[in-house]
Protein backbone atom coordinates (compact mmCIF):
# COMPACT_ATOMS: atom_id res chain seq x y z
CA UNK A 1 0.00 0.00 0.00
CA UNK A 2 1.12 3.74 -0.39
CA UNK A 3 0.60 6.48 2.09
CA UNK A 4 1.68 10.08 1.65
CA UNK A 5 3.92 11.32 4.39
CA UNK A 6 6.05 14.22 5.21
CA UNK A 7 8.94 12.98 3.12
CA UNK A 8 6.43 12.16 0.24
CA UNK A 9 4.96 8.89 -0.86
CA UNK A 10 5.90 5.94 0.59
CA UNK A 11 5.27 1.95 0.25
CA UNK A 12 4.50 -0.08 3.10
CA UNK A 13 3.56 -3.60 3.21
CA UNK A 14 1.04 -4.90 6.05
CA UNK A 15 1.62 -8.51 6.79
CA UNK A 16 -0.35 -8.71 9.91
CA UNK A 17 -3.29 -6.57 11.34
CA UNK A 18 -4.27 -6.39 15.15
CA UNK A 19 -7.36 -4.52 16.06
CA UNK A 20 -6.82 -3.59 19.91
CA UNK A 21 -10.37 -3.75 21.70
CA UNK A 22 -11.64 -1.99 24.80
CA UNK A 23 -8.64 0.11 25.19
CA UNK A 24 -10.32 3.40 26.88
CA UNK A 25 -8.27 4.66 29.58
CA UNK A 26 -10.86 6.43 32.00
CA UNK A 27 -12.99 3.31 33.53
CA UNK A 28 -15.47 4.90 33.76
CA UNK A 29 -15.97 5.84 30.06
CA UNK A 30 -14.98 2.09 28.91
CA UNK A 31 -17.63 1.04 30.92
CA UNK A 32 -19.69 3.15 29.09
CA UNK A 33 -18.88 1.80 26.00
CA UNK A 34 -19.22 -1.86 27.11
CA UNK A 35 -22.61 -0.59 27.85
CA UNK A 36 -23.56 0.49 25.14
CA UNK A 37 -22.65 -2.30 23.26
CA UNK A 38 -24.41 -4.66 25.74
CA UNK A 39 -27.24 -2.89 24.82
CA UNK A 40 -26.73 -4.09 21.04
CA UNK A 41 -26.16 -7.74 22.57
CA UNK A 42 -22.72 -7.88 22.62
CA UNK A 43 -20.98 -9.60 25.30
CA UNK A 44 -18.66 -7.69 27.92
CA UNK A 45 -14.64 -8.67 27.41
CA UNK A 46 -12.54 -11.20 29.31
CA UNK A 47 -10.03 -9.01 29.52
CA UNK A 48 -9.08 -4.83 28.97
CA UNK A 49 -7.54 -4.35 26.76
CA UNK A 50 -8.10 -7.39 23.63
CA UNK A 51 -6.00 -7.73 20.98
CA UNK A 52 -7.87 -9.04 17.93
CA UNK A 53 -6.07 -10.99 14.76
CA UNK A 54 -7.78 -10.20 11.67
CA UNK A 55 -6.70 -10.47 7.83
CA UNK A 56 -4.36 -8.11 6.46
CA UNK A 57 -5.98 -8.28 3.36
CA UNK A 58 -8.81 -5.97 5.14
CA UNK A 59 -7.06 -2.53 5.08
CA UNK A 60 -7.61 -0.21 2.41
CA UNK A 61 -7.76 3.29 1.49
CA UNK A 62 -10.75 2.74 -0.73
CA UNK A 63 -13.61 5.28 -0.70
CA UNK A 64 -16.11 2.50 -0.99
CA UNK A 65 -16.56 -0.96 0.68
CA UNK A 66 -19.14 -3.47 0.70
CA UNK A 67 -21.02 -4.93 3.58
CA UNK A 68 -22.97 -7.95 4.03
CA UNK A 69 -26.38 -6.50 5.13
CA UNK A 70 -27.38 -3.55 6.91
CA UNK A 71 -26.59 -3.88 10.44
CA UNK A 72 -22.25 -2.13 10.27
CA UNK A 73 -21.07 0.15 11.13
CA UNK A 74 -17.68 2.79 11.52
CA UNK A 75 -15.32 3.90 14.44
CA UNK A 76 -12.80 6.27 13.51
CA UNK A 77 -9.42 5.24 15.66
CA UNK A 78 -6.11 6.23 15.88
CA UNK A 79 -4.06 3.50 13.38
CA UNK A 80 -0.54 2.62 14.28
CA UNK A 81 2.05 0.43 11.15
CA UNK A 82 5.40 -0.59 11.89
CA UNK A 83 8.28 -1.09 9.08
CA UNK A 84 11.61 -1.29 9.01
CA UNK A 85 11.70 -0.72 12.82
CA UNK A 86 10.17 2.67 12.61
CA UNK A 87 6.18 3.77 13.86
CA UNK A 88 3.84 6.02 11.71
CA UNK A 89 0.42 7.30 12.98
CA UNK A 90 -2.49 7.31 10.83
CA UNK A 91 -6.43 7.46 11.20
CA UNK A 92 -9.17 4.53 10.06
CA UNK A 93 -12.43 2.91 10.85
CA UNK A 94 -12.82 -0.06 12.57
CA UNK A 95 -16.03 -0.88 10.30
CA UNK A 96 -17.37 -3.88 12.12
CA UNK A 97 -20.55 -6.17 11.81
CA UNK A 98 -22.90 -5.28 14.62
CA UNK A 99 -25.52 -8.22 14.25
CA UNK A 100 -22.63 -10.64 13.70
CA UNK A 101 -20.68 -9.01 16.88
CA UNK A 102 -23.99 -10.08 19.24
CA UNK A 103 -22.43 -13.76 18.25
CA UNK A 104 -18.70 -13.15 18.29
CA UNK A 105 -16.49 -10.05 18.50
CA UNK A 106 -13.63 -11.93 16.72
CA UNK A 107 -15.43 -12.39 13.73
CA UNK A 108 -17.31 -9.13 13.45
CA UNK A 109 -14.08 -7.73 13.02
CA UNK A 110 -12.97 -9.69 10.45
CA UNK A 111 -16.04 -9.43 8.76
CA UNK A 112 -15.91 -5.76 7.42
CA UNK A 113 -12.40 -4.00 5.94
CA UNK A 114 -10.83 -1.30 7.41
CA UNK A 115 -10.77 1.90 5.60
CA UNK A 116 -7.78 4.31 6.57
CA UNK A 117 -6.68 7.82 5.39
CA UNK A 118 -4.01 7.61 2.89
CA UNK A 119 -1.45 9.69 4.80
CA UNK A 120 0.77 9.00 7.72
CA UNK A 121 2.92 11.02 10.61
CA UNK A 122 6.07 9.96 11.66
CA UNK A 123 4.73 8.77 14.93
CA UNK A 124 8.70 10.41 16.72
CA UNK A 125 7.57 13.55 15.39
CA UNK A 126 4.18 13.42 17.42
CA UNK A 127 5.12 11.32 20.66
CA UNK A 128 5.58 14.50 23.18
CA UNK A 129 2.05 15.30 22.61
CA UNK A 130 0.13 12.07 21.51
CA UNK A 131 -2.67 13.06 24.14
CA UNK A 132 -3.33 16.37 22.83
CA UNK A 133 -4.18 14.97 19.13
CA UNK A 134 -8.10 14.73 18.74
CA UNK A 135 -10.07 12.49 16.64
CA UNK A 136 -13.58 13.01 15.25
CA UNK A 137 -16.32 11.63 13.13
CA UNK A 138 -19.04 12.49 11.38
CA UNK A 139 -22.35 10.11 10.01
CA UNK A 140 -24.36 11.29 7.00
CA UNK A 141 -27.99 11.03 8.72
CA UNK A 142 -31.18 12.34 8.00
CA UNK A 143 -30.04 13.99 4.47
CA UNK A 144 -27.07 15.69 6.57
CA UNK A 145 -23.68 15.12 8.82
CA UNK A 146 -24.07 14.45 12.09
CA UNK A 147 -21.15 14.81 15.02
CA UNK A 148 -20.71 10.66 16.32
CA UNK A 149 -17.26 10.84 18.12
CA UNK A 150 -15.59 13.34 19.46
CA UNK A 151 -12.30 12.77 21.78
CA UNK A 152 -8.43 12.97 21.84
CA UNK A 153 -5.86 10.30 22.53
CA UNK A 154 -5.80 10.94 25.93
CA UNK A 155 -9.05 9.19 26.18
CA UNK A 156 -7.13 5.85 25.23
CA UNK A 157 -4.51 4.29 27.19
CA UNK A 158 -0.89 4.84 25.73
CA UNK A 159 -0.08 3.70 22.37
CA UNK A 160 3.46 2.75 22.96
CA UNK A 161 1.68 0.55 25.62
CA UNK A 162 -0.58 -0.90 23.55
CA UNK A 163 2.38 -1.54 20.93
CA UNK A 164 4.50 -3.17 23.11
CA UNK A 165 1.32 -5.34 25.44
CA UNK A 166 0.19 -6.62 21.68
CA UNK A 167 4.01 -7.47 20.85
CA UNK A 168 3.29 -5.61 17.30
CA UNK A 169 5.82 -7.01 14.80
CA UNK A 170 7.60 -5.36 11.90
CA UNK A 171 5.05 -5.32 8.62
CA UNK A 172 1.90 -4.89 11.17
CA UNK A 173 -0.96 -2.26 11.72
CA UNK A 174 -2.71 -1.70 14.53
CA UNK A 175 -6.18 -0.26 14.63
CA UNK A 176 -6.04 1.29 18.56
CA UNK A 177 -9.52 1.52 19.74
CA UNK A 178 -11.99 4.51 20.03
CA UNK A 179 -14.41 5.96 22.45
CA UNK A 180 -18.33 6.27 23.09
CA UNK A 181 -20.79 7.51 19.75
CA UNK A 182 -22.76 10.03 20.44
CA UNK A 183 -26.08 9.65 20.60
CA UNK A 184 -24.72 5.60 20.26
CA UNK A 185 -23.24 3.09 18.04
CA UNK A 186 -25.57 2.92 14.63
CA UNK A 187 -25.05 2.10 11.04
CA UNK A 188 -24.80 5.03 8.02
CA UNK A 189 -24.67 5.13 4.49
CA UNK A 190 -21.43 7.36 5.16
CA UNK A 191 -18.72 7.90 7.02
CA UNK A 192 -16.40 10.45 7.92
CA UNK A 193 -13.32 10.82 10.65
CA UNK A 194 -10.39 14.01 11.21
CA UNK A 195 -7.57 13.83 13.37
CA UNK A 196 -6.22 16.88 14.38
CA UNK A 197 -2.53 17.92 15.88
CA UNK A 198 -3.01 21.24 17.64
CA UNK A 199 1.02 21.74 17.96
CA UNK A 200 2.15 20.91 14.36
CA UNK A 201 -1.84 22.51 13.06
CA UNK A 202 -1.88 19.61 10.81
CA UNK A 203 -5.03 17.24 10.12
CA UNK A 204 -5.29 13.84 8.83
CA UNK A 205 -8.92 12.79 6.89
CA UNK A 206 -10.74 10.61 4.99
CA UNK A 207 -14.19 9.71 4.17
CA UNK A 208 -15.90 6.84 2.95
CA UNK A 209 -19.59 5.13 1.77
CA UNK A 210 -20.69 1.57 2.75
CA UNK A 211 -22.61 0.07 -0.13
CA UNK A 212 -24.92 -2.93 1.58
CA UNK A 213 -25.12 -5.79 -0.15
CA UNK A 214 -28.43 -8.04 0.55
CA UNK A 215 -28.39 -11.08 2.73
CA UNK A 216 -30.18 -13.65 1.16
CA UNK A 217 -31.17 -17.11 3.11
Amino acid sequence: MQFSTDSGPRDFKIDHLVIAGWTGRDAAALQHHIDELSALGVAPPSQVPLFYRAANTLVTTASEIQVLGDATSGEAEPVLIMQDGKLWLGLGSDHTDRQLEATSVAASKQACQKPCAARLWEFDAVADHLDRIAIRSWIYEDDGWRLYQDGTLGQIRPLAQLVESSGMAERSAMLCGTFSAIGGVRSAPKFRAATHDPVRKEEIEFEYETICLPSIS
